[in-house]
């Protein structure tokens, strides 16, 4: 009788994955790449395969285009299966190999060298081992000795912004040649100006600028406006780019009063027609995620100096602001020498002028100083007030005069709609915050002005009496009538006109008729079931855990569609320019992501890294991310970042900020559902009664009409016998 014997198929070891490496001139080698094995032993038999003596000397790299870091014991677990990887010589050496060319070379191994230098600086481990070999001093003192050009100029610049950028040293560190030599390649005029040169000659000194305790006035001094305007109207993008963050960066950094000075310089129609020509409406048509951001940011800046005017109440002994509200008075009733409702003279002779004030809409009349004590708006209305006097005579005579001579009680109080108006437009602009890190939404007509605040309001206090006039209201419509011309004002701005007369145009279709008619149309899509019956309330019980499992379908669907996200530092700080891409694989068991553009959409065989779910120990949000910990008081970014701890010594977690608020919800729901935990997110909740309130009404458009009672009708008691009941025979 033969026995046979059945061997069990031996587990697959997870810690080895097969491999190849690949060296110049050699033949390359398959190999079972062993997580639990020292590198360094990995290394040895590698050199012992080629023949190669010394393995001290070299180190393992990853070979693909967009990743070509040296391996250490951190990033060696991003190793795949497949994966191809090159010997070559360790940073330490090729450090040292870079700097004696640097120091003792021919100018075309200098070339070659700080060539080299400029693509391996972006990797940690090499810029440690080149900075601790007094490297970084050397690109500096090369730098700030002037002597080379070109190409050798272009890449030593370009290495130091990468060598800096990893923040291994303080920008502190820079001394006064170096930042004077970095502002002359800002400040030349020249045209053969090599454009590598201006990039990272500007995004040095914007760093300086941000980053170091002590050097913004050096900067501040040696690069002019008129140059900094000059780089934008480059046909290079980054340049224009640079040079906007680099005015942001000054602008930021400045006091008060030099703020003032900058906006002035910036406001002025010929820096304005530069950004409006060369950089908004510019020959590609369309503005880049980071040059938005750029432009919000400075139009953030720009519109915050009001907020000084905005926060400051009216003081009882300012000569100035009571001689404007005068002004107001007799521009309004002035004009002719005679009153338009009575005879000014004789009001004159008695000097009271309290009844003008209350036509005006004033809520104090006898001292109307008193409204402008409330903050916000603060003493910005009344400039608002006496620039459209001013600059707007006829429609400001024809608001006040329209609304102070009529008998019946619809008139529109100025004064005090005015008051409120500038309230509700800071606001909708955000004034006195801070720009985020994530804004990229800009107002292109802002640029179109010299005061385009100002001009802003004389057209919506236009819009909001025509609206009062239309909606027919009385003083007790005030609140009413204010959501009105909210909507009214923030779809107009909303659509981006590029000029404020295609906002005034906007403003003149969006009447209340068609603002009533948008409300009706959105409140019958999204109307909410709002009865409490309790039938209701079970028949919601029943339905709910279909309409989570659908929500649920859709977070997972947009986490496979996938997302590009903005890089941040691990001390919370935004990295410029640099993007990566993050997707569930269609089967939700492996996140996939790598670094990207930011206008390409990399499918799953383009991302070379892979992150198992099951891998996944937590999520965390907010302040408690590993990347936020260190954020110092900086905006608010940390509302949108979240980080996935992770079961590994080497990558301890994978961190996030997301571009928005509904990209974070839909994010922490997905991986929360992947996970097991219940999805919490805003998102959810109100996709949960959207999606309830439709199901609800389709379910119960046969019970049209009926009355469905608060509580189910009592069961009536039992009858006093069954003899009703028979049986079919």
């Amino acid at each position: 009788m033969n026995t046979k014997v059945f061997k069990m198929p031996a587990m697959k070891d997870s810690n080895i994955v097969k491999i190849a490496v690949e060296m110049a001139q050699q033949v390359p080698q398959l190999i079972e790449f062993n997580q639990k094995q020292p590198l360094a032993a990995i290394i040895q038999e590698l050199c012992n395969g080629w023949g190669l003596s010394d393995p001290d000397q070299y180190a393992l790299q990853f070979s693909e285009n967009n990743n070509q870091n040296y391996i250490t014991e951190k990033n060696r677990n991003e190793i795949k299966n497949g994966s191809v990887l090159r010997l070559t010589h360790s940073p330490s050496t090729t450090a040292h190999d870079i700097l004696q060319k640097l120091n003792t070379g021919t100018n075309e191994d200098k070339l070659n060298a700080v060539q080299k230098l400029s693509k391996l600086s972006t990797d940690m481990t090499f810029a440690l081992e080149f900075i601790n070999k007094q490297g970084l001093a050397l690109i500096i003192s090369i730098i700030e000795g002037g002597k080379c050009k070109g190409n050798m100029l272009a890449y030593s610049l370009i290495s130091f912004v990468e060598l800096m950028d990893h923040g291994i040293v303080s920008w502190d560190i820079l001394e006064s040649p170096f930042i004077n030599k970095v502002a002359s390649y800002v400040n030349n005029q020249a045209v053969a100006q090599d454009a590598k040169v201006v990039q990272a000659s500007l995004s040095i000194l914007e760093n300086i600028v941000l980053n170091s305790s002590g050097k913004y006035g050096q900067v501040e001094r040696e690069v002019t406006f008129p140059n900094l305007v000059m780089h934008l109207q480059s046909q290079n993008p980054v340049i224009q780019q640079n040079a906007i963050a680099l005015i942001n960066a000054l602008f930021l950094k400045a006091d008060n009063s030099k703020r003032k000075a900058i906006s002035a310089t910036l406001s002025s129609k010929q820096v304005r027609n530069v950004i409006l020509t060369n950089v908004i409406q510019s020959s590609s048509g369309q503005v880049g995620a980071e040059m938005a951001h750029q432009l919000y940011v400075l139009q953030t800046l720009t519109l915050g100096l009001l907020e000084q005017r905005m926060s400051s109440k009216m003081d009882p002994q300012d000569q100035d602001a009571h001689e404007k509200i005068k002004e107001l008075r007799r521009i309004a009733f002035d004009t002719d020498g005679t009153g338009v409702c009575g005879d000014v003279t004789a009001r004159k002779q008695l000097g009271v002028f309290a009844k003008d004030y209350k036509k005006l809409g004033f809520k104090y009349d006898i001292n109307p100083a008193l409204d402008f004590t409330e903050t916000p708006p603060g003493m910005l209305a009344l400039d608002c007030m006496v620039y459209f006097a001013r600059h707007h005579t006829e429609n400001y005579t024809k608001v006040v005069l329209e609304n102070s001579c009529r008998a019946d009680e619809h008139e529109c109080p100025f004064g005090r709609t005015s008051v409120e108006l500038v309230k509700l437009l800071c606001e909708v602009l955000r004034i006195g915050e801070a720009p985020s890190e994530q804004g990229q939404n800009y107002h292109p007509m802002f640029f179109t002005h010299d005061h385009p605040f100002e001009e802003f309001f004389c057209i919506c206090i236009i819009l909001l009496n025509k609206t009062w006039k239309e909606m027919r209201a009385t003083i007790e419509d005030f609140v009413k009538v204010f959501s009105v011309v909210r909507e009214q004002i923030t779809r107009a701005l909303a659509s981006q006109p590029t000029g404020l007369d295609k906002f005034r145009a906007k403003l003149q279709v969006l009447t209340y008729s068609e603002i009533t008619n948008l409300w009706q149309q959105e409140r019958t899509s999204r109307e909410e079931w709002e009865s409490h019956a309790r039938p209701i309330v079970e028949l919601k019980e029943q339905i709910k855990p279909e309409i989570m499992e659908l929500i649920q379908q859709q977070r997972l669907g947009f986490l496979v569609e996938g997302t590009r996200f903005t890089k941040y530092s691990m001390r919370g700080q935004r990295i410029k320019d640099k993007f990566w891409y993050v997707r569930l694989s269609p089967n939700h068991k492996v996140f996939h992501y790598g670094d990207c553009d930011e206008k390409s959409v990399p499918t799953l065989e383009e991302l070379p890294n892979k992150l198992a779910v099951v891998d996944i120990k937590a999520l965390i949000t907010g302040k408690e991310c590993p990347h936020m910990k260190d954020i110092r008081g900086r905006k608010t970014t940390h509302q949108l970042a979240f980080s996935l701890t992770l079961d590994s010594v080497e990558v301890t977690s994978l961190d996030f900020v997301a571009p928005d608020e509904q990209v974070f919800d839909y994010w922490t729901d997905g991986i929360n559902a992947l996970l097991g935990n219940k999805m919490l997110s805003k998102e959810t909740e109100n996709d949960v009664e959207t999606l309830l309130s439709m199901d609800i009404k389709l379910r119960l458009l046969d019970a049209e009409g009926v009355d469905i009672p608060e509580d189910p009708p009592p069961i009536p008691s039992d009858p006093p016998n069954y003899d009703f009941c028979y049986e079919l025979k």
